[in-house]
């Protein structure tokens, strides 16, 4: 990336300028504990699950997550975001003690809801953007709800469990009929839900970040215009030269005490929920 260095705020400032950006109205931080929840199998993962006797969970990984965001009635100005996470779970399979793991991974969904203020606005935008896929038209005009974003990291798999689905479920998974194709193509098989003779339940602890934003007009301080300084480098040195400017990795040979942290890490702030 270029370096930006000399384009700090030690100038003065030379005007005020308007910007259109995207403004938070509204945030909240949660962690949910997703408890004893069934994970889905395509009919080839199936097959391992149903002749595996002992499992464990490897790792977990949020694959797509749909955010749908309405209106809530009688309370202006706030709107709820009902949040869908596909949740792809990697586990390793035993058939019995002394043979080696099979693997195999399934499919979590997880649904959560957050209210959130996110202002008002009663106009509709048009933008004359071009769109290489149409001839040129005007795209559609935006609607007036917010923008919703979640941030999240991969879950933690707290607990895996293996039983016969009589016995752990009241009924066969449903709505794989549901599942968006984008998902789909990530695993091996087709869901059908057909021939679940055992089934997983797995415990997962998620982190995530909601927030609501608008397009807002924005008064800023211009200073100047922001020109690099340093010089692109196309240099074709000999690759053990570059090697040798890489500084030793020491900590990675010899990882740091407690001490060394202090007391820095060991608090963690409460963070809010996100209620619904």
């Amino acid at each position: 990336m270029a370096d930006t260095r000399g384009c700090g705020c030690n100038q003065p400032i030379k005007e005020a300028v308007c910007i259109d950006t995207k403004r938070i109205y509204d945030s909240c931080a949660d962690k949910d504990c997703i408890s004893g929840i069934q994970v889905c199998f395509t009919d080839r993962n199936q097959e391992i699950i149903n002749c595996a006797n002992s499992i464990r969970c490897r790792s977990c990984e949020v694959v797509n997550c749909f955010i749908d965001v309405e209106e809530v009635p009688f309370n202006r100005g706030f709107y709820s975001v009902d949040i869908t996470f596909f949740i792809k779970v990697k586990l390793d399979t035993y058939a019995c003690s002394i043979t080696p793991s099979v693997p195999a991974q399934g499919l979590v969904i997880f649904n959560k809801r957050a209210i959130l203020y996110g202002s008002d606005g009663r106009v509709k935008t048009f933008s004359s953007e071009f769109s290489s896929e149409e001839f040129d038209e005007q795209l559609l005009p935006t609607t007036t709800n917010p923008i919703a974003k979640v941030q999240c990291v991969d879950p933690i798999c707290l607990d895996a469990k293996l039983c016969q689905t009589r016995d752990c479920c009241e009924a066969p998974f449903c709505g794989l009929s549901s599942i968006p194709g984008c998902v789909c193509r990530q695993f091996d098989g087709a869901f059908t839900g057909c021939n679940i003779e055992k089934s997983v339940r797995v415990t997962l602890g998620l982190f995530s970040i909601v927030q609501v934003e608008r397009d807002v007009q924005i008064m800023i301080p211009a200073y100047d215009f922001c020109l690099p300084t340093k010089e692109c480098n196309n240099s074709k040195d000999d690759p053990c030269d570059s090697f040798k400017k890489i500084k030793f990795p020491v900590d990675e040979f010899f990882p740091p005490n407690s001490d060394d942290f202090g007391d820095e890490g060991t608090d963690f702030p409460d963070c809010c929920g996100c209620g619904g």
